[in-house]
């Protein structure tokens, strides 16, 4: 599938006469003082404005999780943990949206890195923003005074305007993926940051949070509770349950049901047990897990992707460009750009977050297939 044929092949060119010696100095004056004025004539630039398909900054790209999990220890060596800088957390800076820190233009991703017996100070900002655990086990976070148990696999959430910190009782580091719709806070001006209290409001370290005794038993909610919540008021989605999900959805095909995303893969999405929407208003979570050898249907979409390796290796192919993907390496997946995964030898776990919730809302998102749009 080429890249948008059929949009061009839908598009009339249209070429204005050349403007005789006398016009064009007319044209000038009148371009200058456009100028003068903080004015531009949008038949000057519309083919930037409206293309006739998205044509985003963004350009796909790896992150190798050696490198990535490298300087995270040279940098606990070095930085600390603390007023200031607050987090240990190394952010991945797309190179086609030249210098902020930014993975896509709506969405912030970054490996942050807790060394043993330290502690992350409470904040609060309005940017939503989750946790995906890689590596470690032994850390909580304490949201909105919710100590929360961070164990390989989960994901955890901290919607805009929670205060969260951290704190590492095990005696070995923790490293994760963090999420947050920084750029998009950042584009709409609407981003607010306060410090918490210096000590954390609960040092416990439970089992289960309070979100999940009320909130994580499945097809079940608290009557207590009753309202819809524009973001999940649980804060930890368990490992246990997200592999137990795949495993049957493909136990389900291997059995001759419905039930995955094609032929060897299946997939879920992290949803908000009040209203089994996404679990956030700018973020969608989903955990995708392909048999070896397995490949899914190229496809275009509106919005941004990130996959991160949980375990094995798979080959993805974005554009014109493919990337061999192993445990822990972090790829995006630029607006309209065809994507399509492969699964290596072993098969292949990825998570993935997208800020597809946002185009949906405005009622911008599109999705071209081989089978049409």
């Amino acid at each position: 599938m080429t890249e948008s044929t059929d949009y061009a092949a839908r598009h009339v060119e249209f070429t204005a006469p050349e403007p005789t010696p006398e016009e064009q100095a007319e044209l000038d004056s009148m371009y200058a003082r456009m100028d003068e004025l903080h004015m531009k004539p949008l038949w000057n630039q519309i083919g930037g404005l409206m293309p006739n398909a998205p044509e985003p900054q963004a350009v796909a790209h790896r992150w190798d999780w050696s490198e990535l999990i490298t300087l995270a220890r040279r940098a606990s060596d070095l930085v600390p943990v603390g007023r200031g800088g607050e987090r240990r957390a190394i952010g991945l800076a797309n190179p086609g949206l030249g210098g902020p820190t930014y993975i896509a233009p709506t969405l912030w991703a970054a490996i942050q890195y807790l060394a043993p017996g330290e502690n992350a100070p409470a904040h609060r900002h309005s940017q939503n923003a989750f946790r995906f655990v890689l590596e470690g086990e032994g850390v909580w976070t304490v949201v909105n005074g919710d100590a929360v148990p961070m164990r390989r696999g989960d994901l955890l959430l901290t919607p805009g305007w929670n205060f969260h910190g951290h704190h590492n009782i095990a005696t070995e580091p923790m490293a994760w993926l963090d999420g947050l719709d920084i750029p998009f806070a950042h584009q709409m001006d609407s981003g607010f940051f306060e410090y918490g209290s210096e000590r954390l409001t609960d040092e416990s370290t439970p089992d289960h949070s309070r979100s999940e005794r009320l909130w994580a038993h499945p097809g079940l909610r608290p009557v207590a509770f009753p309202g819809q919540a524009s973001a999940s008021p649980l804060g930890r989605y368990a490992w246990e349950h997200t592999d137990a999900a795949l495993r049957d959805q493909l136990a389900l095909e291997d059995a001759g049901f419905p039930g995955v995303v094609g032929p060897g893969h299946a997939a879920i999405r992290y949803t908000n047990p009040t209203t089994g929407g996404d679990v956030m208003s700018t973020i969608r979570a989903e955990f995708h897990r392909l048999r070896p050898g397995a490949v899914t249907t190229p496809v275009h979409e509106v919005g941004n992707r990130v996959f991160q390796v949980f375990e094995g290796s798979a080959t993805i192919r974005i554009g014109d460009e493919v990337f061999g993907l192993n445990h822990g390496d972090v790829v995006n997946v630029p607006s309209w750009r065809p994507w399509s995964l492969e699964a290596g030898p072993e098969g292949v776990d990825l998570f993935c977050f997208s800020d597809h919730p946002i185009f949906e809302k405005l009622d911008l998102a599109r999705t071209y297939t081989p089978e049409g749009i």
